[in-house]
């Protein structure tokens, strides 16, 4: 039995950076976590030891700050595609490199002040070789809550199952989203907020009779809105909302107060994607 080295990579995770930018009086506010990760021709570190194509993680916390000063941080991809690009070109032992850019927002209250966002999180994930260059983009902890609208009933049973049917529940979820576009040059600005505004969209719209429905109904308003995404994958918790039982103070419950879940909660997954786009990687999401 032969053993090998597999699949590998390594880079710097999480480097925290804020960009201000100073025009006159009125400031610009960017606040980004980058994580760096390389692949390619690094078998000589593991089974030797010898460093000699291994580019120091520090390297590349350096580049990213370096970077912010150089060239400015807009968008979240456009940042993560001059990162990927500047490694896969200056080290020629790198086939890959893949960056990942949590990007967190701020509320102006004046000219420098600001109030951070706790809503939700932009994502960007850019991974680019010699001959491609792939951006995915999304969200997470995109909290959304019908109080009505939706129902979930006919449902197989068996000796465990105890959950009752319903046709009026609260259906709550946070949302973890990741699109990939089509190509890696497209406003990235507005494709964010148009994804996001189409899934927000469809999550209001859509009588619910399962959670699932509900998923492929958010992933089919944004690939009809936005001709720039290929695919979508979608991450949605069901943020149970449990009746509380308040017979024993003479009082009804209707629909009314609920306690809030926390876990174990229910998780569906799932792609929504063109017929008419080449396939990726399974991992692109990742």
């Amino acid at each position: 039995m032969a053993i090998v080295l597999g699949p590998n990579r390594y880079g710097k995770a999480e480097t925290r950076l804020v960009r201000v930018v100073r025009d006159g009086d009125t400031h610009t506010l960017a606040d980004l976590n980058v994580s760096v990760a390389l692949s390619g021709d690094l078998a000589a570190t593991h089974l030797t030891g010898d460093n000699a194509g291994v580019l120091p993680t520090d390297t590349m916390k350096n580049t990213v700050y370096a970077f912010a000063k150089e060239h400015g941080v807009a968008e979240p991809e456009e940042f993560g595609l001059l990162l990927a690009r500047h490694f896969v070109t200056t080290q020629p032992q790198v086939s890959a490199a893949r960056v990942a850019l949590e990007s967190y927002g701020w509320s102006r209250l004046g000219p420098h002040s600001f109030r951070r966002d706790g809503a939700c999180t932009r994502t960007a994930t850019v991974t680019v070789t010699a001959n491609a260059a792939q951006v995915v983009s999304g969200v997470s902890g995109l909290v959304l809550l019908n109080t009505t609208a939706s129902e979930f009933h006919g449902f197989p049973r068996d000796r465990y199952t105890t959950l009752p049917e319903t046709t009026d529940r609260i259906l709550a979820t946070a949302v973890d989203a990741r699109w990939r576009h089509r190509s890696a040059d497209a406003g990235w600005a507005a494709s964010f907020a148009g994804a996001v505004e189409a899934m927000t969209t469809a999550f209001v719209r859509t009588y619910s009779h399962s959670l699932q429905q509900t998923l492929f109904s958010m992933g089919s308003r944004v690939l009809e809105t936005r001709p720039e995404i290929a695919e979508i994958r979608l991450a949605l918790p069901n943020k149970h909302h449990y009746l509380v039982d308040l017979s024993p103070f003479g009082l009804a419950n209707d629909n009314e107060v609920f306690i809030a879940g926390d876990r174990p909660y229910g998780l569906i997954e799932g792609t929504v994607t063109r017929d008419d786009v080449p396939p990726a990687d399974a991992e692109w999401y990742r």
